[in-house]
């Protein structure tokens, strides 16, 4: 994988799009002061993703926009896209689901900054996290710092910096950062399984009471479920001998109740018969018709008579008074009377007929009565004398008449004694002959009389079973009722049960029995109280299944947490494993520059071990503590960290501390260890900017020298003044500030140039 070009657009000095195209193993930038050359660095820098903008000699992300000249605006933002050749695929992530392919033979990486500080990041041209692009230059061994890429007056940095930092740029070197990394990142996906860990931790003791509480309630409902089954049991037994016997009963009762309506049929059937032949002989009977018809007539007869008898009484009552008037006429037949007298007479006669006449209801006799008195009157009316020789009445026709009238009514009266006494005889021999039948008439009584007594036990039994019937109705009244409960209690199964038919006889006594159980039960399920089982299983169900799905969740992230220290252990001691062989081959390779930078002498890096409390003063720790840390390699739990020194033995010279050397000595000694880490472990490319500026001829022609042979392993770009480091690269570029006051670049290749020279 080499690098293929650079592109600045708008970054600081470069105001219009300015591209740089890499294609030989060495390009030298050269370029007067001030004219823009470390801002192609820091571009570089910039688009891999530098994060510090002192490193980038800014303040902000505003400082690193072209802000105009006269001649060319400003630029809204700036933009660097760094291209890669990919030819044999070995850019990856190791994050999957970014959304970006990398199967292109080019691989270019884009960042833009805008004034008001957003940043932007493409891969490809996809906009990805500045996380992503890490991720893939991870890869590959490159980052935005280290030892890849060394800026101005950053020669001597790995000189400068502490053991611990020497040690970090040392791994990034060694391409032991993407072990660091996954370190950093299993940590902090431990750190966040256990902050996972302990709020599942609190979830499950959160949710605790309640699942003891739920516990205790589906205790309460399994216990009320085993009560459920048990008075199904019962209610099976029950319901079916209650079914049964209720069925048996109703036929009985139906059966019977028939049997009685049949025989009461029966009975009324007689009675109404003997009734009516009772009725049939009493109201049709020739003899009974008979003798009430000759009562009847007798009762006639003898009115008849009363009333004949009534008006001769009257009749003779009115003769008698009459005739004692009438005896008074011989008194005065010797004499003669006065006038006065007779007439007196006469009218005491007059006033007794007159009377008669009033109480007389016969018309023959009232109109003889009237006639005489109409003579009487006539008499009083007309008589002029004063004396009577011979009374008017002696001779008088009417009162022969009375008499006759008088006869008449005796002979009515013994006419109708004669025909009373006839019928007297008839209605005597109707009642001998209807004596004569009163013995049949006495057996049908008593037949009557026996049937209305089987007719009054029928009733009777009809009265029992009427109360029978009400009685079975109450227990099938009942039976619904507890049915219905049943139904509540434990489900509508409860009818078939009551479908369920009983062979052997039902015993009362069994099912009272089996009843009283029931309503045990049924108390002992009241007082469990147990409320909505259904939702209280689903609830301890449900908090159950969070517990254990919790508790999954704990076995789980502890498994994981397991796997990460593992992983994090696995990696510190691969991590360890590794430093330690690029130490020893660093140190191989040091040793070597060292000795052809000062002709001579020698320099090694050594491993330490120092206790974090005292790494602000570079305290060491004993060499026991240090044998206890490689007991315990890659586990810092002791407080050891691990950390770089450096030590030089110059020629000729009794100095070994490095704030001892001097500034090109320093120079030279950062160089032979920056080419002997380059060396073990070639970057894909190496930034110099004007490492050499501290270095006279005869260095200078080292420092070329080493850059020939480093450029065999990785693709250089020197940005220098040193027309002898200039004299090793194979393209040079140019840059100048323009008249429109902007950097620009310019490029030679350096065959071309010869080729023309000569």
């Amino acid at each position: 994988m080499t690098l293929k070009s650079i592109e600045l657009i708008g970054f600081k000095s470069f105001g219009k799009k300015s591209p740089l195209t890499f294609t030989t193993p060495i390009t030298c930038i050269v370029g007067p002061n001030g004219s823009g050359k470390s801002n192609i660095v820091e571009a570089i820098r910039f688009v891999l993703g530098e994060q510090s903008m002192k490193s980038l000699r800014g303040k902000g992300g505003v400082d690193l926009i072209f802000k105009g000249s006269k001649n060319l605006a400003t630029s809204n933002r700036a933009g660097v896209v760094i291209t890669f050749d990919n030819s044999n695929k070995i850019f990856s992530f190791t994050n999957s689901g970014i959304g970006v392919s990398l199967d292109y033979d080019e691989v270019s990486i884009g960042r833009e900054v805008y004034a008001d500080g957003a940043n932007r990041y493409s891969i490809n041209g996809t906009e990805v996290r500045l996380k992503d692009v890490i991720d893939l230059l991870a890869s590959v061994n490159i980052g935005s710092t280290g030892h890849h890429i060394i800026s101005q007056g950053e020669a001597d940095r790995v000189l400068n910096a502490s053991n611990k930092d020497r040690r970090s740029m040392i791994e990034d070197a060694l391409g032991l950062k993407i072990y660091q990394y996954r370190i950093k990142e299993s940590e902090r996906k431990l750190e966040k399984t256990i902050l996972n860990m302990k709020e599942v931790g609190a979830l499950r003791r959160e949710i605790a009471p309640h699942l003891s509480f739920l516990k205790k309630q589906v205790e309460k409902v399994e216990k009320a479920r085993s009560m459920r089954d048990e008075l199904r049991s019962f209610y099976k037994t029950y319901f079916s001998g209650e079914a049964t016997y209720i069925e048996i009963e109703g036929s009985r009762i139906s059966l019977l109740r028939s049997e009685l309506d049949k025989k009461a049929l029966i009975l009324d059937e007689k009675i109404g018969e003997l009734e009516k032949n009772k009725s049939r002989e009493y109201v049709e009977s020739e003899n009974v018709k008979q003798i009430k018809e000759n009562e009847l007539k007798l009762d006639g007869l003898r009115m008849n008579k009363d009333e004949l008898v009534r008006s001769l009484g009257r009749m003779e009552g009115i003769i008698e008074g009459i005739e004692r008037q009438y005896k008074r006429i011989p008194e005065v037949k010797e004499r003669i009377i006065k006038e006065s007298e007779w007439k007196s007479l006469v009218e005491e006669l007059e006033a007794k007929i007159e009377e008669a006449i009033s109480y007389e209801d016969l018309p023959s006799v009232k109109e003889i009565l009237n006639n005489i008195k109409g003579k009487l009157g006539s008499f009083l009316h007309n008589s002029t004398s004063n004396e009577i020789e011979k009374p008017i009445l002696e001779e008088n026709f009417e009162w022969i008449e009375l008499g006759q009238e008088r006869e008449k009514l005796n002979t009515k009266i013994n006419d109708i004694k004669g025909e009373e006494r006839n019928i007297l005889n008839i209605i005597d021999e109707l009642k001998n002959k209807e004596r004569e039948g009163e013995s049949a008439l006495r057996d049908n009584e008593r037949m009557h009389y026996e049937l209305l007594r089987e007719r009054n036990e029928v009733t009777s039994s009809m009265h029992s079973l009427a109360f029978q019937e009400e009685k079975l109705a109450s227990i099938k009244t009942a039976f619904e009722m507890e049915l219905a409960e049943g139904g509540v209690l434990i489900g509508r199964e409860v009818i078939s049960f009551a479908q369920i038919r009983v062979e052997e006889e039902i015993i009362r006594s069994q099912q009272e029995e089996i009843r009283r159980k029931i309503e045990r039960i049924k108390i002992k399920l009241e007082d469990a109280g147990t409320g909505n089982s259904s939702e209280i299983m689903k609830e301890y169900d449900d908090t159950m299944e969070r517990d254990v799905f919790l508790g999954r969740e704990l076995e789980d992230l502890n498994k994981s947490i397991d796997s990460l220290r593992i992983l994090i252990q696995e990696l510190k001691e691969t991590l360890d494993k590794e430093f330690k062989n690029g130490v020893e081959k660093i140190n191989k390779q040091f040793q070597e520059f060292f000795a052809l930078m000062f002709g001579g002498g020698g320099a090694f890096l050594a491993i330490t071990m120092e206790h974090k409390r005292a790494k602000k003063n570079d305290e060491k720790v004993s060499e026991e503590d240090m044998e206890d840390e490689e007991e315990n390699e890659g586990n810092d739990e002791l407080g050891f960290e691990r950390g770089i020194e450096i030590n030089v033995n110059l020629p000729q010279k009794k100095v070994k501390d490095l704030h001892m050397l001097s500034g090109g000595e320093r120079s030279l000694t950062s160089i032979a260890l920056l080419f002997a880490v380059s060396q073990v472990n070639p970057p894909p490319f190496l930034v110099l900017d004007e490492t050499d500026a501290a270095l006279d001829e005869a260095n200078s022609r080292k420092y070329g020298n080493m850059l020939e042979n480093l450029s065999k392993f990785s693709q250089l770009i020197v940005v220098t003044h040193n027309r002898e480091t200039m004299s090793r690269a194979q393209v040079l570029y140019g840059v100048t500030m323009s008249a429109e006051g902007a950097s620009k670049l310019l490029s030679i290749h350096l065959e071309d140039a010869t080729s023309y020279a000569k």
